[in-house]
């Protein structure tokens, strides 16, 4: 039996109640050696969507899963054309400043490294290294039969010439890239092969329902040994690939500090959660610390 992707979750005890006070964080950024684990919600000051939020993409979309996409054409025509409408969007965001912050903390050693669960690469794009994507990056895609791995642009150029005329209006833009459109909307979309072996193309992502490469997961444990404390920001933890290393931390009595609006899964773990918008308790953080935060890269 086909089980379904964990996409939401009820809380079996009382929420950890959010707090304004931000000196948690910024002792723990102050004393170093702090890990990054970011989900979308760090991303919704770019204009891109969360899962779960007030209005989040879950209200009105269900994530295409990873069985679906291989089990059928018709799934793989309908989220390559999603998916190259909502590219033309996701394509052009920009870091903002809670992607800004995280960099410039990392410049000054108070950050050791950035775990994301997003595939949007903005946390690169606002100048962080060595970042981990745990679901990989939508501007990589993938060959099922081959491996091999190509860049989304070219992929881009190709459904280009395969559907000049396809130009519909979305309803809106998703997490994972993915524009809303309905079936009218896809139509006869034509999807292209792998220009190496004529294989099935997939975003180079983690679907749900997919597992994260286990030596991908094996170096974020290593990670969070190595950190001093484990900082969340705009996650919801819902999903085991994000919430086992917060559990690891907390095993090791390491602190966790959780910077996001709504209560998250990880709440019973945490030494505080701070429910402010990103980008101002992080512009704040960096103040208090004395950390220039620059402004958008070009």
């Amino acid at each position: 039996m086909r089980m379904r992707p964990t996409l939401s979750w009820t809380p079996t005890t009382d929420p950890l109640p959010g707090t304004t006070d931000l000196e948690p964080v910024v002792d723990a950024l102050n004393a170093g050696g702090v890990l990054v684990l970011s989900g979308a919600g760090i991303s919704t000051e770019s204009g891109i969507p969360d899962y779960r939020g007030e209005g989040g993409s879950l209200t009105r979309h269900t994530p295409m899963t990873y069985q679906d996409f291989t089990a059928s054409a018709h799934a793989r025509r309908r989220y390559w054309a999603r998916s190259h409408l909502g590219w033309r969007t996701f394509g052009r965001a920009r870091p903002n400043a809670g992607h800004l912050a995280v960099a410039a903390f990392a410049r000054d050693a108070h950050v050791s490294g950035v775990i994301t669960q997003n595939v949007d690469g903005l946390h690169q794009a606002a100048g962080s290294e060595g970042v981990v994507e745990l679901h990989g990056s939508l501007d990589r895609v993938v060959c099922l039969s081959c491996r091999a791995i190509s860049p989304r642009h070219e992929l881009a150029r190709r459904l280009e010439a395969e559907n000049p005329a396809f130009a519909p209006v979305a309803a809106g833009l998703n997490p994972d890239g993915d524009a809303d459109l309905t079936d009218a909307q896809v139509g006869d979309f034509r999807i292209v092969p792998c220009a190496d072996c004529g294989g099935v193309l997939k975003p180079d992502v983690v679907f749900f329902g997919e597992a994260v490469p286990p030596q991908r997961v094996e170096h974020c444990r290593k990670l969070v040994r190595e950190s001093t404390a484990l900082l969340v920001l705009g996650s919801s933890l819902t999903v085991m690939s994000g919430l086992r290393f917060v559990r690891q931390a907390s095993q090791e009595g390491k602190p966790v500090l959780i910077v996001n609006r709504d209560p998250t899964r990880g709440d019973p773990h945490a030494l505080t959660r701070v429910a402010l918008p990103l980008g101002t308790a992080l512009t704040t953080v960096a103040d208090r610390l004395g950390i220039p935060v620059g402004g958008p890269t070009d």
